[in-house]
This record gives C-alpha cells, structure tokens and sequence, in this order.
C-alpha cells in the first residue's frame, strides 16, 4: 500500500465537488483533482453552462451560508420567461426569478473558498482509476506528464461524462448535448425559451451575457445520430425563431457545447456503491423538466460530507437515506415533464393562460 494515501480522493471541482471538499473534515486527507486553472488565470477549460441559478440554488447557497459576490452578477438579471411553442406559434410569458452569472466565475469562487487543508491538482485530467485491495489509485496527466494519488474513497463530482461512473457504476442515463453560440446582443431581449419537436424532445433558449444574445439548446444523443444531423437541428432552431423576431446571422462571436444528463426515472440515479460515491450531475441528480443541477449539486455534497464527516465505515446507506428529498424533488419533475414536453399537453397549458403573467396571453406569429 502507498504510504502517502488520502482518505478521500474527489474528482471534479464543480459546484458539487467544491463544496464536499469545503465541507469535509479537516481531520481527513482529501485530494482533488479538476481541469480548471483554478488561478483564475487565462485559458484553460471553462464549464459550457447558461449560468443562471434557479430559486432551489440560491437557497441551497443560503443554507451553506454563503452569500454570492455581485462581481458574479451578469446583465441583466432575470424575472420573466418568454415561452414559445415554435411549431403553434403560441407565446406565454411566466414570471420566473433567476440570477444570471458568469458560470466560470462561480466555479473559480466556489473553489476558492475550499480550505488549504486540502490538496488540489488543478489543470490536470483523470486519465485511469483503479481499485487495488483497500484503495483506488487514480492517474491524472498534469503539465504534459503523467501523476498518480491513491485513496481509500472515491468521490465522482466529474459531471455527465463521469469517468467515475463509468468505471464502477455503469448504469445508463439519458444525456444530451448544449451547444450555445453567443453573438452581438439585444440587451433587452427577455430571457427566453423555446419547443419544438421537430428539433428535439427538450428545449432550447435564448439568453443576454454582457452585450451578447446567446442561442442554445439540448439536443438528445442517440447512436445513429451523426454530429451533421445534431448541428442541422441546431441551425434550423434559428430559423424556427424567425417569425419570433430572431435573426441570427453569420459566424457567432464564439460557440460551446457540453454533455448534460436528463434522468428519464429514478432508476438511472446512482448515489454510487461501496467505498465510490457521486455526487450531481455524475449522480444523475439533474432536474428532467429543466435540466437545472447546480441546486442538487450543492444539496447533495452537503448531505455527503455530513456523513463522511459522521461515520464514514457507513457512509454509503446514510448518503442513500438522506438524498431521498433530492430523489423525491427529482420525481415530482418527472410528473411535470410531460406538461412541458408532450405537445398537446402544453399547448393545453399554454393556451389556458395558467400562472402566466397578465396581458401576455397572445399567440406567436403564425
């Protein structure tokens, strides 16, 4: 056995794995390991996200007790949702309360408040984690060359594409990929989101950042689907949105995309098994109506570090138990979902007017 081994080994530093590894005893050894410069100096990788935090995320913030530095703070902030149902034509606006922020500047701050005590290897991509006898070993590329750390527990917090789940814990879960593009913006444009089932089975958005509108959506991954196929849906969401009043035109200022999970049942959350715990996106603790998981990201680190910090012998049954709010949360978004992405059924809602905001009760262009 190594003789320099840490009790804990997390991958990922995340909104999720941040905050476990802020939370964590400090009588434990912890490392981590992440992608990002976490000097916050340029270049290196940023997380592809729509950065806003939804009502459940600046709560669980608050019950972390900690307060969100306005330098995070993008404009403009966010208090209506222009709705549309491209295919009908209909347009509802729903009030909504969301905080848009700089999503790369979260993470730099959520990391930046993780105690001294644990020991970070920052631009560095997990390559490998193997179990041998009572620990893991986990090999990492950092700076062109190859390291490794050994643990006696193993903590995904490494998102949709997990290699934690995937090396021990390979259950399926539906994914999709977020491509956004960002151009030269319309500061007054609302915050917006749209379906069309044409273009895929969940949604997409338009958003301000600073001066830049930004076009995005979830596009589902199957595996006949070729990445042509995944881009001409894309672009003809812009062409969906014409009669809106959208145009988007030429090359956009820059483009991103990422993987993001959407549990399509209980059954595709895994909290892990043995000495392997996730935690948020890895977990699969993603929103299926909106896809939000900062919130749950947050929650469920707490709830981990509380027993890792308890009884860590029984770690993994008192994680199962106290997630069970996150897996009941996930289910009353189950039964929402298809009020939301069954044409019928919310072009129902939609045309009822229900919880919409007065005076918005008119169709689209069509």
């Amino acid at each position: 056995m190594p003789s320099n081994i840490y009790d804990i080994a997390i991958v990922g530093l995340g909104p999720a794995g941040s905050s476990l590894a802020r939370l964590l005893d400090s009588s434990l050894k912890v490392a981590a390991i992440d992608r990002k410069r976490l000097d916050g100096s340029e270049g290196g990788f940023q997380k592809p996200c729509g950065g806003l935090l939804a009502p459940g995320a600046q709560k669980a913030l608050v019950e972390d007790g900690l307060n969100l530095p306005s330098s995070l703070l993008v404009d403009p902030q966010i208090f209506a949702v222009k709705t549309m149902d491209l295919v009908s034509g209909l347009l509802r606006h729903y009030q909504r309360y969301f905080l848009n922020i700089n999503r790369h500047d979260f993470d730099l701050w959520l990391a930046s408040l993780i105690p001294p005590s644990v020991r970070i290897f920052d631009r560095a991509v997990c390559r490998s984690i193997v179990r041998k006898g009572s620990h893991f070993e986990l090999t990492f590329s950092r700076g062109g060359r190859l390291a490794t750390v050994s643990a006696r527990r193993l903590v995904g917090a490494d998102g949709s594409a997990s290699l934690v789940r995937r090396t021990f814990i390979p259950t399926e879960i539906r994914r999709y990929i977020c491509i956004q593009e960002f151009f030269p913006g319309r500061p007054r444009e609302p915050y917006g989101c749209f379906f069309d089932e044409r273009i895929t089975n969940c949604y997409g958005w338009i958003n301000n950042k600073n001066g830049c509108l930004v076009l995005g959506a979830a596009l589902p991954l199957a595996g006949n689907q070729s990445a042509e196929s995944t881009r001409a849906r894309f672009e003809a969401a812009k062409e969906a949105l014409r009669p809106f009043g959208y145009r988007f035109y030429g090359v956009p200022l820059f483009a991103e995309a990422a993987l993001v999970s959407r549990p399509a049942s209980l059954g595709q959350i895994s909290l892990g098994q043995g000495e392997v715990f996730l935690v948020g996106e890895a977990a699969g603790l993603v929103s299926p109506s909106s896809l939000e998981g900062i919130s749950y990201a947050l929650e469920s680190a707490r709830h981990l570090a509380r027993v890792l910090n308890r009884d860590p012998a029984r770690a993994q049954r008192q994680y199962s138990r106290s997630v069970a709010p996150l897996r009941r949360k996930i289910f009353l978004r189950l039964l929402k979902a298809p009020f939301l992405y069954r044409p019928l059924l919310r072009r129902l809602v939609m045309r009822s007017g229900l919880t919409s905001l007065g005076g918005s009760s008119r169709t689209g262009p069509f």
